[in-house]
């Protein structure tokens, strides 16, 4: 698909697209029969608002408050009261990328037709997000069910012209005066239509999208960094072979195995365990790393799994069916959405838990096999990378809390009609700080790797390099990215900041396929 034209329509927006419109800006066009299919809709929601029976949603309050008949003349005034009362976010801006996924992925059900909404709706939405204005949304707001309400009030709010909402520049201003100036019309709410704009696991399921993006790559960087400490700690290649692991047919494992064994190719340290002090075999943190990395690569299968059945869902209440019957339903429940993102935060964790016990192993003199205490140039004098492993640590210890589960709990609301909720916005706003200190643990790991191969290079007695050719890709890769090498003590934060960004970009795994080819 074009990355600068998503077009909605019946058929499912994928992974790609959210990233696309969410990172990348990608514009968005709402195809012929997503219009048509709104249009009949919308139809049946008209005739339901005519006739005197009261219907959910269409002529009645809501969640405690649906015990009232709402009469014509009020109705409009109910979803703009509905909007206004439900954007009640509080706390920091959430991140930019985040309000337009769930932006496109609440458009994305409008265009389903299931929601009953008119297509000037969906219209506006899609004007919104190519005239890049992003709703001012706040951290705190959804409980997880019955949408992620209040996050999406404040994007339903920006469709009214009312609220705030940045502009291209990144200016907080008027919501009304952004959409005058590019010439976009407020929507005046009918019936259903406020409802229809806030009832969906949209915030969640962005998130959910686009952590499992950036884990796949985590996944790939953490296999390259586990086999550069092996490397770095004269490890046998020989527990990477897929032989043993095929023999325990976990599809993730085999693969992290592989990976480990493509960067490891040609490498002249590994297999030299028994030389200086002999051990039968490598600690865990080495001989495991891809049953551990391994399990968090078919948890981001699973959860891929239910993202795609989200994606493809059109989540509201009530919901217009293909046979035009209106009917109340509770798919809102975040639950199969809030169960994975949290189980992503343990994997997140337990991945981090690892690479920090290699880091500290490439650090003590006692079990690093001849490299020097801490990596320093002259120890005692320097201090080498000892305090690069306690961030690394606070980092692991913060992921260990952020791992606890947001799903287990639940807080009532409204009167005890919605007794039961996911909490799944929460588990989804954990996990993308997991996400981020995970990546900022694994560059801790390059860092104490790289240099530590370094100076395996510079006490190698023969001629040629014997490191492997992808892990001196590597490492020259993150020199030439501003991380430094082994030396006297510096100013160590910017090197670490340096190797977080060459981590959390990519170009760690790019160095290293130049060598290997694609790793998975």
């Amino acid at each position: 698909m074009d990355m600068h034209n998503v077009v909605i329509g019946k058929a499912n927006v994928g992974p790609a697209d959210v990233i696309a419109v969410a990172r990348g800006n990608a514009k968005v066009e709402l195809s012929g029969d997503a219009l048509a299919e709104m249009a009949a809709s919308r139809a049946r929601i008209d005739a339901l608002a005519a006739e005197p029976r009261p219907v959910y949603g269409v002529s009645t309050g809501f969640g405690a408050l649906a015990v009232r008949h709402i009469s014509p003349e009020l109705r409009a005034q109910l979803q703009r009261s509905l909007v206004r009362s439900h954007a009640a976010g509080m706390g920091p801006q959430v991140e930019r990328e985040v309000t337009r996924a769930l932006m496109l992925l609440r458009l994305k059900t409008l265009a389903s037709g299931r929601t009953g909404v008119r297509p000037v709706v969906a219209e506006t939405m899609a004007a919104i997000l190519n005239a890049d204005i992003t709703p001012v949304v706040h951290e705190f707001g959804s409980l997880g069910c019955s949408g992620d309400l209040a996050p999406l009030s404040h994007c339903a709010l920006t469709l009214m012209g009312e609220g705030l909402a940045y502009g291209p520049d990144g200016t907080v201003r008027d919501a009304g005066e952004l959409l005058a100036e590019h010439g976009i019309a407020p929507i005046e709410l009918a019936e259903k239509e406020g409802l229809a704009l806030i009832n969906g696991t949209d915030g969640m399921l962005g998130m959910l999208v686009m952590a499992i993006a950036d884990l796949a790559r985590l996944f790939t960087v953490a296999d390259v960094t586990a086999a550069m400490s092996l490397e770095a700690l004269l490890g046998t290649e020989r527990v990477l072979l897929p032989e043993l692991h095929a023999i325990r047919p976990h599809p993730g494992q085999a693969a992290s195995a592989a990976n480990m064994l493509k960067v490891l190719e040609g490498s002249g340290l590994t297999g030299h365990h028994q030389d200086d002090a002999p051990r039968v075999q490598d600690a865990y943190s080495i001989r495991c790393a891809p049953q551990v990395a391994g399990a968090g690569r078919d948890t981001l299968t699973h959860a891929q799994l239910v993202a795609d059945r989200e994606l493809a869902a059109a989540v509201d209440n009530p919901v217009v069916l293909p046979d035009g019957r209106v009917e109340s339903n509770g798919n809102f429940h975040g639950a199969p959405v809030a169960y994975v993102l949290d189980f992503l935060a343990i994997a997140a964790a337990d991945l981090g838990s690892v690479a920090e016990r290699r880091t500290d192993r490439l650090l003590d003199k006692n079990r690093s096999h001849g490299l020097p205490p801490f990596l320093a140039d002259d120890p005692g004098l320097d201090s080498g990378l000892m305090i690069a492993q306690y961030t690394q640590a606070a980092l692991v210890s913060e992921n260990k809390r952020l791992a606890v589960p947001a799903s287990v709990d639940s807080i009532p609301s409204s009167a005890m009609q919605e007794d039961h909720v996911s909490m799944g916005w929460s588990a989804a706003r954990k996990l993308r700080q997991a996400v981020d200190n995970l990546a900022r643990v694994l560059a801790v790991e390059l860092v104490a790797s790289a240099r530590a191969l370094e100076i395996r290079t510079y006490s190698h007695t023969g001629g040629d390099s014997p490191l492997a050719p992808a892990t001196a890709a590597a490492v020259a890769a993150a020199r030439e990215a501003g991380v430094g090498g082994p030396g006297a003590d510096r100013f160590l934060a910017p090197d670490l900041e340096a190797a977080y960004r060459f981590v959390r970009g990519g170009a760690l795994v790019t160095a290293v396929e130049t060598v290997t080819g694609p790793l998975a």
